[in-house]
């Protein structure tokens, strides 16, 4: 029963849909995937039994989209970029969330500056 209840979340909870590979090494990639997948959905699924039994995975992960991820790139005078990568802060329902499941964000991550991109010669 709950190898087959595996399936069911794995094919609707996660939508895990059907890829039909023809490759020895990405059928067992998906296969890890899809297994990191579900150990996620069962730890998720214990913590809350525990924390918040009212809940479902379901509806965390529904309410953890509303965090997004963003990358903002700044060109710089001297031909390169800066590049933040950020996440919107979450509203004060997800944050009671959070401190009920005992979670933390990490911190938001330091800028990044790339190189000026090569410079090309011009045709002779």
């Amino acid at each position: 029963m709950e190898v087959e209840q595996a399936f069911k979340t794995l094919k609707n909870e996660l939508a895990v849909r059907p890829i039909f590979h023809q490759k020895e090494p990405r059928i067992e990639a998906h296969i890890f995937i899809a297994f990191l997948a579900y150990c996620l959905h069962a730890t998720l699924r214990l913590r809350l039994r525990r924390l918040a039994p009212s809940m479902t995975p379901r509806s965390v992960l529904e309410a953890f989209t509303d965090i997004q991820l963003i990358d903002v790139q700044v060109p710089t005078t001297d031909g390169r970029h800066l590049q933040m990568s950020r996440y919107t802060e979450p509203g004060d329902g997800l944050r009671v969330l959070i401190e009920l499941l005992k979670l933390q964000l990490p911190g938001q991550p330091p800028p990044r500056i790339s190189a000026a991109a090569a410079q090309s010669s011009p045709p002779l």
